[in-house]
C-alpha cells in the first residue's frame, strides 16, 4: 500500500509510474503525492500566478496519468520527466498567453485606423484630374492627341503612328516630349 506510508521514506518513482503506466490508481495516487509540490512550483516559477501554476500542475499530473507509458527510465529519472512536463506546460501557457495579448494589441490597433473617407477621396482624385486636364492643355496639338490615344486608349507607339499617319520615330519623340512636359506641370519629380 502506498497511501499513508512512512513520510520519510522516498518512493521509486521509477516503479511507481511503471505501475500508472499498468492502469494502477493507487500508484497514481502516490506518484501525485510524491511530486504535486514540485510540480506546482515548477509552474509557478514560470508563470509566477498561482492560479495559472494550479491549472497547469492539474494538467501536468493528468497527463502523467495519461502517458505513464511513454516514461523511458534510460532517458533519464521520473521525476526529472514529471518536471519536465511541468516545465514543458508552463512555457506553453506563457507562449500562449503572449501570443493572445500580441493578437488583442493588433486588433486594438486595428480597430483605431482612421476610416476610409470616401468624399476625402473623391474630391482629390477629382482635383487630380482637373490638374492633368489642365497640363494636357499646356502639350501641342500633336503631343496631346499621341499621349491620349497611348495612355487612354491604351495604343502602343506604332498603333499611335498608324493612327496619327505619323512615322513611328515622330510619335516616340512627341510622347517623350509631352510627357516631360506634363511631369513638369504636374510637379512630378524623378
Amino acid at each position: 500500500m502506498y497511501i499513508g506510508s512512512d513520510p520519510t521514506v522516498q518512493p521509486d518513482l521509477q516503479q511507481l509510474l511503471h505501475e500508472v503506466a499498468l492502469g494502477d490508481q493507487e500508484a497514481f495516487a502516490a506518484v501525485y503525492d510524491a511530486v504535486a509540490g514540485s510540480v506546482l512550483g515548477v509552474a509557478r516559477a514560470v508563470l509566477r500566478d498561482q492560479a495559472q501554476s494550479e491549472e497547469v500542475a492539474q494538467e501536468v499530473l493528468v497527463e502523467v496519468w495519461r502517458t505513464a507509458p511513454r516514461y523511458r527510465p534510460e532517458r533519464g529519472t521520473a521525476i526529472n520527466w514529471i518536471l519536465t512536463l511541468a516545465h514543458r506546460r508552463a512555457v506553453d501557457r506563457v507562449r500562449s498567453a503572449e501570443a493572445a495579448a500580441a493578437r488583442d494589441t493588433k486588433a486594438a490597433l486595428l480597430e483605431h485606423q482612421p476610416a476610409y473617407d470616401e468624399v476625402t477621396e473623391q474630391v482629390e482624385t477629382r482635383l487630380e484630374q482637373e490638374q492633368v486636364r489642365r497640363c494636357l492643355r499646356t502639350l501641342t496639338e500633336l503631343q496631346r492627341q499621341s499621349v491620349t490615344l497611348a495612355y487612354y486608349r491604351g495604343l502602343t507607339y506604332r498603333e499611335v503612328a498608324e493612327a496619327l499617319a505619323l512615322p513611328l520615330g515622330t510619335v516616340k519623340t512627341r510622347l517623350r516630349d509631352g510627357l516631360i512636359r506634363l511631369r513638369d506641370c504636374l510637379g512630378v519629380t524623378a
